[in-house]
C-alpha cells in the first residue's frame, strides 16, 4: 500500500508518495528542477547541489531535493500540507552559488568540445550563471584516463558528479572506475589504470552532463544540429533495442539510445553505439555474377535475368539470414514456395518449434526479469548474448533475486548458482517439490546454444517442464533479430536445414553466418560482402537495416518499427523490392507494387504483426521432453563483437575483439 502525501510545491498542491524524493514530486508537478548528479536509474549521490529548493519552516537554508524525501517533510503549524520552493530568491541565489563553483575549474573548450550543443552545463549556465567571475587563481589540472578504444576523457572538464562510476558499479557491473583524493585534489580515475572491461561502458558518454566523456569513434566529425535524427530499432541483438541513428548527408555519424521502458530502459550496447563505421565499409553497391570463377560487375537485368534462369525448373530453397526483416522473409517464403521449394531461418539448426510460439518467444517480458525473485538460464550466456537484458537481470539480483546456470561458467556480473554444464545438470532440475519458488515471480530463460544440438527439442521440453513445475515464465533468448519475425511468417520447413541442403538452388537471404556447401548453385541478396558473398554465385546488393523500413519481432515477440535513416549505396536496393523484381522476372509476380501492399498481405495472413510495440500473449503448449545427451552445454555467441557482417565490416569492432582476446589470455610472470 503506498504512503501518499499531500505537498504543495511553488503554489500546485499534488499527492504523491511519501518514499518520494522531492525532486521526483517537482517533476510530478511538472516544475524542472536543475540537477547534474542526479539520474532516475542510478542511485542517489546528492554531491552536485544543483539541484537546491527551499523547504517552508524547514533548515533556514536551502535542501537537496533528490536527497529529501517527501516523507521527511514537517506539515505546517495547523497541520497544513508542507510547503516547497523553487523559484524562491533563496533558492535563486543558492543555485546561483553553486554554479560559480562549478565553473571555477572548468576549461572554455565549448568551441571545440563534442558535447557542445549537448551539454547541461551549458543549458544550467544560461539559466543560473554569474555575469562575471571571482576567481582569478590558475585552473587545476587534472590527467586524462585512457579507457579503451570507445570513451574519450577530458578529465579537466570534469564536475565529479559520478554518474559515470555509479553507472559502471550499478549497472554495468564492473568495478574499474572511483574517485581517489578529497576537496580540490579529488578525481575520477580507472583502478590501477585499466582500461574498462564491459560491452555497455557507452552509456556514460550519454550520462555525463559535460564534456568529461565523449565518443572516441564520433569526435570531431559533426555537430548536433547538422544531424538528422531518425528513430529507429537496433538489430545487433534480438533484444530490439530503441534507438536514434544520427545522419549527415548520406552518412551515419553516430547511434544513440532512445527511452523504452519495457525493452532496453535508455542504455545501449557498445556493438548497438559504435557499429555504424561497418555500414560503410566492405559494401556491395552493384550486382555480380560469377564468370569462369571469378565475380564480375553485372547491371540489374542482367544479374535478376541470371538469378531467373537459374532458378527456372530447378529445385529451389531460400535461406533467411539474421538480420532481414519480417517483411522480407514473408516476400522470400511467398516467392520460394510459390516456385515449390522450401524456406528455413534457423540457419544455426536450433531446434524451435514452427507454429508453437510459446515454443520460439517463450510467455515471459523483458520487464517480467525486473520483478523476478528466481531466473534460472540454461545454456546461455546473456552478457554476450544481450547485454541489457543482462544489466536487467543484475537489477533484479541486487533487488535479491536468486539466479542459478546451467551451461558454461562465465562472468555474469552478478552472483549465481551454478548447477552444472551438461544435460545432467538440466535433468537434475525436474521432478523437485518447488514450494517457495511456485509462489514468487520466476523466469526461466533457455538460450540458442542449448537448442543447437541434436537434442535440443528434447532441451527445450524439459526448459518448458521446468518452468511449468515452478510456475515461471519461460524466456527463448535468441540471438538473430530476424528470427522471430521470420518464424512468426512460418519461414520453416519440416526438414530444417537438410531440405536447404538438397536443393539445387539457394537463394540465401543475408544469412552469412552458415557454411553452404558444394554443388548448389547460389543466390546471394546482402548488404556486406561478407561469407555469404563470397560463396555466391550471383549477388544482388541490398539495402542494411538502417537504409530500409522494416518490422524486426524481438526475442519476446514484440513487433517494432525500424525506420529508414538513409539510403543504401550505389545501385543497392531495399530487400523487398528486389525480391518484387525478380519474381516478376520468374514469371511468378508477387501480389504486391509497395511496402505497405506487402504489409497489408503479411498482416492479413500473420494479424498479430499489427500490433506494433504491443506483446501478445501467447497459448501455452508444451513441447515433448525426448532424451537428452551428455554432451555439455555450449553457447551460441563465442565472439560477442563480430557476430554480423555489419561489425565483421567495423574497424571499431575489429580492434574491441583483438582487445577483449588480448585480455583473456593468461598473462605471464613479468605482466
Amino acid at each position: 500500500m503506498t504512503d501518499l502525501k499531500k505537498i504543495i510545491i511553488d503554489g500546485n498542491e499534488v499527492e504523491v508518495d511519501g518514499a518520494m524524493t522531492l525532486i521526483q514530486a517537482c517533476e510530478i508537478a511538472g516544475i524542472e528542477v536543475p540537477r547534474f548528479c542526479y539520474h532516475e536509474r542510478l542511485s542517489i549521490a546528492g554531491n552536485c547541489r544543483m539541484c537546491l529548493v527551499e523547504v517552508v519552516g524547514g533548515p533556514p537554508k536551502p535542501a537537496a531535493s533528490c536527497a529529501m524525501q517527501v516523507r521527511d517533510l514537517r506539515p505546517g503549524p495547523e497541520g497544513q500540507p508542507p510547503v516547497v520552493k523553487t523559484n524562491s530568491p533563496m533558492v535563486k541565489k543558492a543555485r546561483e552559488g553553486v554554479m560559480e563553483f562549478l565553473l571555477i575549474n572548468h576549461p572554455l573548450d565549448c568551441p571545440i568540445c563534442d558535447q557542445g550543443g549537448e551539454c547541461d552545463l551549458q543549458d544550467q549556465a544560461m539559466a543560473y550563471g554569474m555575469a562575471d567571475s571571482r576567481y582569478n587563481e590558475i585552473k587545476r589540472a587534472s590527467t586524462d584516463l585512457d579507457l579503451g578504444p570507445l570513451v574519450a576523457t577530458t578529465m579537466t572538464r570534469c564536475i565529479s558528479c559520478t554518474r559515470c562510476v555509479r553507472f559502471t558499479t550499478e549497472v554495468a557491473g564492473i568495478t574499474q572506475m572511483g574517485q581517489t583524493g578529497r576537496g580540490e585534489d579529488s578525481e575520477i580515475t580507472s583502478y590501477l589504470n585499466q582500461t574498462l572491461d564491459s560491452n555497455m561502458q557507452g552509456n556514460i558518454i550519454d550520462l555525463c552532463p559535460v564534456g568529461a566523456l565523449t565518443s572516441k569513434p564520433y569526435a570531431f566529425t559533426a555537430r548536433p544540429w547538422e544531424l538528422t535524427k531518425t528513430e529507429t530499432i537496433d538489430v545487433m541483438d534480438a533484444m530490439g533495442a530503441n534507438i536514434r541513428v544520427d545522419t549527415k548527408g548520406r552518412e551515419v555519424k553516430r547511434i544513440l539510445p532512445r527511452n523504452h521502458d519495457g525493452v532496453n530502459e535508455e542504455w545501449i550496447s557498445d556493438k548497438t553505439r559504435f557499429v555504424w563505421d561497418g555500414l560503410r565499409r566492405q559494401r556491395l553497391d552493384s550486382p555480380y555474377i560469377r564468370e569462369n570463377g571469378k565475380l564480375r560487375p553485372a547491371s540489374w537485368p542482367e544479374a535478376l535475368g541470371a538469378a531467373a534462369s537459374a532458378m527456372k525448373g530447378k529445385k529451389v530453397a531460400g535461406l533467411v539470414g539474421d538480420l532481414a526483416s519480417t517483411e522480407a522473409a514473408f516476400a522470400l517464403k511467398n516467392l520460394i514456395e510459390g516456385l515449390g521449394g522450401v524456406v528455413e531461418c534457423r540457419t544455426d539448426g536450433a531446434k524451435l518449434p514452427a507454429g508453437n510460439r510459446s515454443g520460439y518467444v517463450g510467455t515471459a517480458t523483458i520487464e517480467d526479469v525486473d520483478g523476478a525473485q528466481f531466473i534460472q538460464l540454461i545454456g546461455t550466456n546473456p552478457r554476450d548474448e544481450a547485454p541489457v537484458l543482462n544489466a536487467r537481470i543484475r537489477k533484479a539480483w541486487a533487488n535479491g533475486a536468486n539466479i542459478g546456470l546451467v551451461g558454461e561458467a562465465v562472468d555474469l556480473t552478478y552472483d549465481y548458482a551454478h548447477v552444472g554444464t551438461d544435460r545432467a545438470a538440466l535433468n537434475s532440475l525436474l521432478g523437485k517439490e518447488y514450494g517457495a519458488v511456485k509462489d514468487a515471480p520466476s523466469v526461466v530463460i533457455v538460450g540458442q546454444g542449448a537448442l543447437r544440438e541434436a537434442d535440443g527439442s528434447a532441451v527445450l521440453g524439459a526448459a518448458m517442464q521446468l518452468a511449468a513445475e515452478t510456475n515461471s515464465k519461460l524466456m527463448v533468448l535468441h540471438t538473430a533479430a530476424g528470427r522471430v519475425g521470420a518464424m512468426d511468417v512460418n519461414a520453416v520447413n519440416e526438414n530444417g536445414m537438410d531440405g536447404v541442403n538438397a536443393a539445387e538452388v539457394i537463394y540465401n537471404l543475408g544469412a552469412d553466418e552458415v557454411e553452404i556447401g558444394e554443388g548448389a548453385f547460389v543466390i546471394y541478396q546482402g548488404s556486406h560482402g561478407d561469407r555469404g558473398a563470397h560463396r555466391a554465385d550471383v549477388i544482388l546488393p541490398a539495402a542494411a537495416y538502417t537504409e530500409e523500413n522494416g518490422l524486426f519481432v524481438n526475442t519476446e515477440g514484440r513487433p517494432q518499427l525500424a525506420m529508414r535513416a538513409g539510403f543504401a549505396p550505389g545501385e543497392a536496393k531495399e530487400n523487398w523490392a528486389i525480391l518484387r523484381a525478380l519474381s516478376a522476372e520468374l514469371g511468378a509476380t508477387l501480389p504486391y507494387d509497395s511496402l505497405a501492399q506487402l504489409r497489408q498481405a503479411m498482416v492479413a495472413a500473420h494479424p498479430h504483426l499489427a500490433g506494433v510495440d504491443q506483446v501478445a500473449e501467447n497459448e501455452w503448449v508444451a513441447v515433448g521432453t525426448g532424451k537428452l545427451g551428455d554432451a555439455a552445454f555450449r553457447n551460441a555467441v563465442s565472439d560477442f563483437y563480430l557476430t554480423n557482417p555489419i561489425a565483421r565490416a567495423s574497424e571499431v569492432m575489429a580492434e574491441l575483439s583483438a582487445n577483449a582476446k588480448a585480455r583473456g589470455m593468461e598473462k605471464v610472470a613479468a605482466e
